[in-house]
């Protein structure tokens, strides 16, 4: 029996060969007739490609970058809240659609911008990296936010490292932290961490300035929050939050599809299955079935809250960077345990997390890095250098997470007075105009 059943498999194997051989000369032959439009058609199909992706890189490195250094004083009440009126200020880059001309000619994007979180043993600073034609929006948003705050244009601080980095002397580990789950879902918010009374509110970024606070010589924590405006046209995140919660509430309806072809296949179908089930048609609309909210659990109920608050409020596409350098000789990874321990916070197990992205991080793992040493040590620098060179130049890669200006405030918002992070770079004393009455001569 079983040789039987494996002569079997035979011939049904040897018949799927000659299909398939068939089929592919049937292609061959075509194509000998054909090879003439369809060759050229590819081929400027790929170039076209290749032109677009030279014209979008020459108009990036035409952008005019500048580095804002923001400093606040010392006496600062202001709740994460505050940054989120500045993010979405700065929402206002967004252009809503590129214009042919500018997009195919010039090779025109959407701006983006970076905010970042950087410490090393002289401080804790708060940098802003824009393009140029943006500055005074930074500025004006910033202050009327923040009506005592300092900018300051300054050089770029990744200029002061190496450009060649990790090297003999130093060594770095990082990563881009993602979404866990799907981008509707929240991560947990500003509003959590806060109290009606002032000493008992806590403030989420006070973990990572007390890590960078302790950092020693030569040690450094690089974060970076890469920030690109999206719209309602290119929002697709709200289309699948709009699913998500149709999906818990049980809403479910037909959708009538397309006529002609499908249309006949249907018909042929309720003629065959006729004698055993009643004919169905696409354009029949299916009885809506909903889930009543008194059904729901109060889990559920939260879950569609927050989903709805996030669809609500502006986004932005996020790639949120973490670098960390230290002597080679002496690297530590407690830092490094620090900083990615203090993005836990912002973890639910019902909404949504922040986790590294596996094929960023500067780990490589897998099999063949477990018993082939030397194509683990060659992989793992080849990460390290292309994620150096994303974090200097501010590069948006394709994978990104959406965040909504609330969960953007949370994750980079200026400290209050309670952080008590000792190198942090506030002002000491606030600026004021001179009085009216002081003489000049």
């Amino acid at each position: 029996m079983p040789f039987v059943n494996f002569r079997f498999t035979l011939i049904i194997m040897s018949d799927i060969f000659s299909i398939a051989t068939g089929i592919f000369q049937s292609i061959s032959e075509v194509f000998q007739y054909v090879w003439w439009i369809v060759l050229p058609l590819i081929l400027f199909f790929i170039f076209w490609e290749f032109r677009l992706k030279y014209l979008q890189d020459e108009f990036i490195k035409g952008i005019k970058w500048i580095t804002l250094e923001l400093r606040i004083p010392k006496e600062n009440l202001k709740t994460p809240k505050a940054m989120e009126q500045v993010f979405s200020a700065v929402h206002s880059i967004y252009s809503r659609k590129i214009k042919g001309h500018d997009k195919l000619i010039k090779g025109k994007v959407q701006y983006w911008m970076s905010f970042e979180i950087v410490g090393h043993d002289g401080g804790v600073y708060f940098f802003i990296k824009t393009p140029a034609d943006y500055k005074n929006l930074i500025e004006s948003a910033i202050f009327s936010q923040y009506t005592d705050a300092e900018i300051s244009e300054v050089e770029d601080y990744t200029t002061f490292y190496p450009s060649v980095l990790p090297n003999q002397t130093y060594n770095i580990w990082g990563t881009d932290f993602i979404l866990a789950k799907d981008d509707p879902y929240p991560i947990r918010t500003y509003p959590y961490f806060e109290e009606k009374e002032e000493e008992r509110r806590l403030d989420p970024v006070s973990n990572i300035t007390e890590a960078m606070s302790k950092l020693k010589s030569d040690e450094a924590i690089w974060l970076q929050f890469l920030i690109r405006p999206i719209g309602e046209e290119v929002s697709d995140f709200k289309e699948k939050g709009q699913e998500i919660i149709d999906k818990m509430m049980g809403r479910e309806k037909g959708e009538a599809k397309g006529g002609g072809i499908a249309s006949f296949y249907q018909w042929v179908g309720n003629i065959l299955f006729a004698p055993v089930e009643p004919p169905k048609w696409d354009g029949e609309k299916k009885e809506e079935t909903k889930k009543e909210v008194s059904r729901l659990t109060d889990g559920e109920r939260d879950i569609i809250k927050a989903i709805e608050n996030k669809m609500s409020k502006l986004a932005f596409d996020t790639i949120i960077r973490f670098v960390y350098i230290d002597k080679a000789d002496a690297f530590t990874r407690a830092n490094i345990a620090a900083v990615t321990g203090a993005f836990k916070q912002f973890s639910t197990e019902n909404l949504n997390a922040l986790k590294p992205n596996g094929d960023v991080t500067t780990i490589k793992s897998g099999w063949l890095a477990e018993f082939w040493s030397t194509y683990k040590k060659k992989s793992e620098y080849s990460k390290k250098r292309k994620l150096i060179f994303n974090y200097n130049f501010r590069i948006m890669i394709p994978k990104t997470s959406v965040l909504c200006v609330e969960e953007l405030a949370t994750l980079y918002h200026v400290p209050t007075t309670m952080v008590g992070a000792p190198k942090l770079r506030r002002l000491e004393a606030k600026k004021g105009e001179p009085p009216s009455e002081l003489p000049i001569e």
